[in-house]
């Protein structure tokens, strides 16, 4: 499958779901890998759907789950974005891309290096540009999201969600234990303060703060004590819930910028 502009993207979830959105509407043809049971949040624009509803489309463009090259080079002449599983390097050898996009946020590299593909950027912090990536997006809510890095890192890590009136971890709804996920909201329904929302081995989860249900995770889904599971939006505004976030935007558009960049500094004689 080895194109002069396929772009892999490593992660489905909201922000890589951003950046394969952006990339396929500028006509380059992305793939995405995911791993088996993603653990998504903002599931309702994400890509890594696919791999439970087999199809999906968000802000009108499609993806499918393909589980073979031939499937996955079928989808792309349709115009569906493949989401393949497999979220490593092994998809590199496997499709020959132009282009990397590390999009897992794990806040650490997990294994990617310049050598898996002419060129390779990593969002957020974990990542060195002009070491192991090409350029880093910044993926910090401040001033400089969305930013490209070509050399250096992105800040790290705060810990802390971003604030949304005034709410940052607050609005977060964690895995109150180990255990398999069962929903009692759905994304984009109204909750009030103390709500159950879902429930984790017969464990309830409450809404921590009234808003709408911007996220939540798969039901079903197999989850550790402490994992972030759902978020609540104190804007209320439920057509956030279903359309791609501001944030998603910013870092896709960084994505745009730096392969643009990067091509011109490679075909730029010295």
């Amino acid at each position: 499958m080895a194109s002069s502009s396929l772009v892999l993207v490593l992660g489905a979830g909201d922000l890589g779901t951003g950046v394969a959105h952006r990339l396929a509407r500028c006509g380059f043809p992305v793939v995405l890998g995911e791993l088996p049971q993603p653990t998504v949040v903002r599931r309702a624009v994400a890509f890594a759907s696919a791999v439970y509803e087999g199809c999906v489309q968000v802000e009108a463009i499609r993806a499918a789950l393909a589980r073979d090259l031939s499937t996955a080079e079928r989808l792309l002449r349709r115009g569906v974005l493949p989401v393949m599983i497999a979220a490593d390097q092994s998809l590199a050898d496997l499709l020959g891309p132009q282009v990397i996009v590390d999009a897992r946020m794990a806040k650490r590299n997990l294994g990617i290096s310049r050598a898996d593909a002419p060129l390779v950027i990593g969002l957020g912090p974990g990542f060195v540009a002009g070491k192991d990536v090409d350029a880093v997006i910044e993926t910090q809510r401040d001033h400089h999201l969305g930013c490209v890095i070509l050399q250096g890192a992105a800040k790290p890590n705060s810990g802390i969600p971003g604030a949304v009136q005034g709410h940052t971890s607050d609005r977060v709804l964690r895995a109150p234990r180990r255990g398999t996920l069962r929903s009692a909201a759905a994304i984009g329904g109204l909750v009030v303060e103390g709500q159950h929302v879902g429930y984790v081995e017969g464990t309830t989860i409450e809404a921590p703060i009234s808003g709408v249900v911007r996220g939540l995770a798969h039901d079903g889904l197999t989850v550790e004590k402490g994992q972030k599971v759902g978020d609540i939006d104190p804007r209320g505004i439920r057509e956030h819930c279903f359309t791609i976030s501001d944030k998603a935007r910013a870092v896709a558009g960084g994505v745009l910028e730096a392969i643009l960049v990067l091509q011109r500094i490679l075909t730029t004689p010295d």
